[in-house]
C-alpha cells in the first residue's frame, strides 16, 4: 500500500480543516455509541479526544454534558477552530503517535482519527493509551472490519485507512490491560462504522 498517503494525512487534514469541519459538525449519527462510552465515565469526568478535530460534534456532545475535555490533533488549523469554539476546554496540536502528557483520563476516544495510522503505529498506541488511563477509563476507536488497509478520497486526495484483525486488538486490549465492553462491525446503525469500546481495569 501507498506509503506516501499514510504520510500525507496530517498535511491533507491541515490544509482542509474549514471543508472537513463545515461536512462533519452537524453529524450526530454517533450518538449511542457517545452514550455507552459516557456511561461507563464518572459524572464530569475528564476526556482526552485523540485526533478531536474541530471540537464538532464529538467533542461538544461531551461538553454540553458537563464532561472535561482535553483535546489533541496533529492539525493546527484544526485546533484553532476548537479554541474559538470551546475556549474553557483544553486544545493541544500534538502528534497522537508520540502523546505524553503527563495526566491520566476517565475516558479516551478517537473516533475517525486511529484508523488513519499505520499497523505498526496502532500497535503501538495500546501503551500510549494504557499511560493516559484512569482506573477504570472508557477507551473507544474505530477501526476497519478486518486487518488491512485502504485508501479512500477527499478533496480529490488519496485518505489512508488501515485495521488490525479483530483478534489482534483483543490481544492488545489483554496485553495492556484493558477488557473489551462491546464492539460492532460495520455497524448499520452508525454509518457502517467498527466501533471498539473498551474499559481500563487499572
Amino acid at each position: 500500500m501507498d506509503d506516501i498517503s499514510a504520510k500525507n494525512i496530517i498535511s491533507l487534514y491541515q490544509r482542509h480543516a474549514d471543508i472537513w469541519d463545515k461536512l462533519r459538525k452537524d453529524q450526530r449519527f454517533e450518538q449511542a455509541w457517545l452514550d455507552s462510552f459516557l456511561s461507563l465515565i464518572p459524572s464530569e469526568g475528564r476526556i482526552l479526544d485523540i485526533g478531536c478535530g474541530a471540537g464538532k460534534p464529538i467533542a461538544e456532545y461531551f461538553v454540553e454534558r458537563h464532561f472535561s475535555v482535553t483535546g489533541v490533533d496533529a492539525s493546527e488549523p484544526m485546533i484553532s477552530i476548537c479554541r474559538e469554539r470551546f475556549p474553557e476546554q483544553r486544545w493541544q496540536v500534538a502528534d497522537m503517535r508520540s502523546l505524553s502528557l503527563n495526566e491520566k483520563f476517565d475516558g479516551l476516544i478517537a473516533w475517525d482519527s486511529f484508523f488513519h495510522l499505520t499497523r505498526d503505529d496502532q500497535r503501538a498506541m495500546f501503551a500510549i493509551f494504557e499511560q493516559h488511563a484512569n482506573p477504570g477509563a472508557a477507551l473507544m476507536f474505530t477501526s476497519g472490519p478486518g486487518n488491512g488497509e485502504a485508501i479512500g478520497t477527499f478533496e480529490g486526495e488519496d485518505l489512508y485507512h488501515a485495521s488490525l484483525a479483530p483478534e489482534e486488538y483483543r490481544a492488545l486490549f489483554d496485553a495492556h490491560g484493558f477488557r473489551e465492553v462491546k464492539m460492532v462491525a460495520e455497524d448499520p446503525t452508525c454509518a457502517g462504522h467498527t466501533i471498539w469500546l473498551a474499559q481500563f481495569k487499572g
